[in-house]
């Protein structure tokens, strides 16, 4: 199962570098955003994405040792996303010992 979640993450981390540099390359963010602002789905589109980053964050903070380490998670999946989202769970996923299973995954870090 480590290794499935392992292959997962990173094509979805690969999948995100891949289209966000597409995207950059033909067209800025902050151009077609008077456009995007004008299209309620687009809208909606925004508020699904930040609140399923919210959540995600609020499973992070409950796992780091820290609050400093929250907080900059909290910048990094909220400016990058599941760019961001793939790489803690790969860091989360190298880090489990051999004879640890996936639940290990939701334990809280030790303070």
């Amino acid at each position: 199962m480590k290794l499935v979640l392992k292959l997962i993450f990173a094509a979805i981390l690969l999948t995100m570098i891949v289209v966000t540099v597409d995207a950059s390359l033909k067209q800025s963010m902050w151009d077609c955003w008077p456009g995007l602002s004008a299209q309620p789905w687009a809208i909606a589109t925004l508020f699904d994405a930040y609140c399923g980053f919210l959540t995600f964050f609020v499973w992070v903070a409950y796992r780091e040792a820290t609050v400093a380490r929250g907080a900059i998670w909290f910048v990094l999946i909220m400016t990058l996303g599941n760019i961001a989202m793939s790489i803690y769970m790969l860091i989360q996923l190298f880090r489990l010992k051999p004879d640890e299973g996936v639940e290990a995954l939701l334990r809280r870090h030790v303070r």
